[in-house]
Protein backbone atom coordinates (compact mmCIF):
# COMPACT_ATOMS: atom_id res chain seq x y z
CA UNK A 1 0.00 0.00 0.00
CA UNK A 2 0.94 3.39 -0.85
CA UNK A 3 2.28 5.68 1.49
CA UNK A 4 0.08 8.74 2.00
CA UNK A 5 3.08 11.68 2.94
CA UNK A 6 5.02 10.15 -0.52
CA UNK A 7 5.02 12.12 -3.41
CA UNK A 8 3.13 10.90 -6.90
CA UNK A 9 5.01 11.86 -10.31
CA UNK A 10 3.54 11.54 -12.90
CA UNK A 11 3.98 12.90 -16.79
CA UNK A 12 2.66 15.65 -18.36
CA UNK A 13 0.52 13.16 -20.35
CA UNK A 14 -0.48 10.71 -17.41
CA UNK A 15 -1.76 13.14 -15.54
CA UNK A 16 -3.91 15.26 -17.91
CA UNK A 17 -5.10 11.26 -18.52
CA UNK A 18 -7.01 12.43 -22.27
CA UNK A 19 -6.13 14.24 -25.39
CA UNK A 20 -6.60 17.76 -26.55
CA UNK A 21 -7.36 18.47 -30.04
CA UNK A 22 -6.59 22.00 -30.32
CA UNK A 23 -10.28 23.07 -30.23
CA UNK A 24 -10.61 25.60 -28.06
CA UNK A 25 -9.42 28.28 -30.07
CA UNK A 26 -12.03 27.83 -33.02
CA UNK A 27 -14.48 27.95 -30.22
CA UNK A 28 -13.19 31.33 -28.57
CA UNK A 29 -13.36 32.75 -32.36
CA UNK A 30 -16.54 31.54 -33.26
CA UNK A 31 -18.05 32.78 -29.62
CA UNK A 32 -16.16 36.25 -30.08
CA UNK A 33 -17.48 36.83 -33.82
CA UNK A 34 -21.08 36.06 -32.28
CA UNK A 35 -20.85 38.30 -29.60
CA UNK A 36 -19.26 41.06 -32.06
CA UNK A 37 -22.66 40.37 -34.87
CA UNK A 38 -24.72 40.54 -31.46
CA UNK A 39 -23.70 43.69 -29.88
CA UNK A 40 -23.65 45.21 -33.89
CA UNK A 41 -27.41 44.04 -34.35
CA UNK A 42 -28.54 45.49 -30.71
CA UNK A 43 -26.34 48.84 -31.60
CA UNK A 44 -28.22 49.18 -35.16
CA UNK A 45 -31.53 48.20 -34.31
Amino acid sequence: MADENERIHLDTDEARAGSTPGMTRYILAASLLLVIAIFAAILLS
